[in-house]
């Protein structure tokens, strides 16, 4: 996480009561509280000033995700998961504690704000015969705007954070609590506005577009940026909203074991070409000369003569003589 994303963190967290200390329950063992309680330096804004948290292991189950989380928990699998699953278990334990905030619901405690990877590779672990591993938060008071730059700002530079789920947590967050102004919700994310408007192009993409792509996490920012002039031109638009039904076919087809998926290159490519103006079509006399295999394309004054390389001489030599002689003295 760079300096200013640090910064930015800071200040979502600064001002927030500090959590009170858990009580005695069985997921808080005596030989884990040393680790569970530590300090952590929040705000150097005042000399000395330390906030004490307290963080703890519990069931990953009494977790759900919060309903407006940037990532989208149903896209998590062991693959994409691996390297934090293989982490942990070399561990012999999760480092670094997802970000909760308690919730009344009968079937869970907490909701989770950032750890989504984390909850899931923790889940799989004890789903998969190392029940010993627990989840490890850290719960916080947080407005739903706070939450949602918290959240931001953990995911902002990750990678594995597609471009598409980052950009309809935008669309939504513009609407929800910045009374849809785009300028006022860059300024409180520290990003330009420029940055903000390329996302929130992207969240408004045809349904359509979107599924002619094997898998969201495929669509990239730039891909909408391509796509919008050909999408915003009525020339063009009906022509790559086509392209992309017919792509949509072809990937459902897929996932119905029929067919092979088309990767997001080959869609992009599918869809432009289809913006594209028509070009004029070149006269070509598709004539064959006495002999399969010769065909002969006019443009302009220049001509050119095709034909099949499994010709042989004789037949390359009768099919050229017949167009000789249509051409001179037919």
């Amino acid at each position: 996480m760079t300096r200013k994303h640090d910064a930015i963190f800071d200040d979502v967290l600064s001002g927030l009561d500090a959590p009170s200390a858990p009580r005695a329950t069985p997921d808080h063992d005596a030989g884990s509280a040393r680790f569970l309680k530590r300090s952590t330096t929040i705000s150097e804004r005042l000399a000395g000033e330390i906030e004490e948290k307290t963080l703890r292991w519990i069931d990953p189950a009494r977790c759900r995700m919060w309903t407006r989380h940037n990532r989208e928990y149903a896209l998590l699998t062991e693959d994409n998961c691996r390297d934090l699953i293989d982490g942990i278990r070399a561990q012999g334990r999760q480092e670094f504690p997802a970000i909760v905030r308690p919730v009344d619901d009968p079937d869970y405690d907490y909701e989770v704000i950032c750890g989504a990877r984390r909850h899931f590779a923790v889940s799989w672990l004890r789903a998969h015969n190392y029940t010993q591993f627990r989840y490890l938060i850290e719960t916080r008071t947080l407005t739903d705007e706070e939450a949602f730059r918290l959240a931001d700002i953990e995911n902002r530079d990750r990678e594995d954070i597609s471009d598409y789920e980052r950009a309809i947590d935008y669309a939504d967050a513009v609407a929800r609590y910045y009374g849809g102004k785009q300028k006022a919700m860059a300024e409180r994310l520290e990003v330009s506005q420029p940055w903000l408007s390329r996302y929130l192009q992207l969240a408004k993409l045809p349904d359509v577009v979107i599924a002619a792509f094997a898998n969201v996490r495929e669509i990239r920012e730039r891909n909408a940026r391509e796509l919008k002039p050909l999408l915003g031109d009525p020339e063009t638009c009906d022509a790559v909203l086509d392209a992309a039904a017919s792509l949509a076919r072809q990937q459902q087809a897929a996932r119905d074991g029929q067919g092979a998926y088309v990767d997001a290159a080959a869609v992009m490519r599918r869809l432009t070409r289809a913006g594209r103006p028509a070009r004029p079509e070149v006269p070509v006399d598709r004539a064959v000369f006495g002999t399969p295999g010769i065909a002969v394309q006019t443009r302009g004054r220049k001509v050119t003569v095709s034909f099949d390389d499994g010709l042989t001489r004789d037949q390359l030599e009768a099919a050229f003589a017949h167009y000789l002689q249509s051409r001179f003295d037919g």
